[in-house]
């Protein structure tokens, strides 16, 4: 099962390296949508559980975190 998610990356890493990972995603069944470069680095996708596993393992290395993409609403 794949789900939408929110990865960002530490302030450090390049953004060649988010954009291997970018493109690992789409390699292993999932969607890259938008791609973050500005307030944060990194891109939002729907991801197969399979390589959200592999993804969750560089958190606090290269990955700052990751998050479901949901919809946020203000009163």
């Amino acid at each position: 099962m794949s789900g939408k998610y929110i990865v960002v990356f530490k302030d450090h890493v390049p953004q060649s390296e988010i954009d291997k990972y970018a493109n690992e995603v789409n390699s292993n069944g999932g969607a890259v949508g938008q791609r973050y470069n500005t307030v944060l680095k990194g891109f939002s996708a729907t991801i197969p559980e399979s390589y959200l596993l592999q993804l969750q393992s560089f958190q606090g290395d290269i990955i700052d975190y990751i998050e479901p993409d949901s919809i946020v609403t203000t009163q």
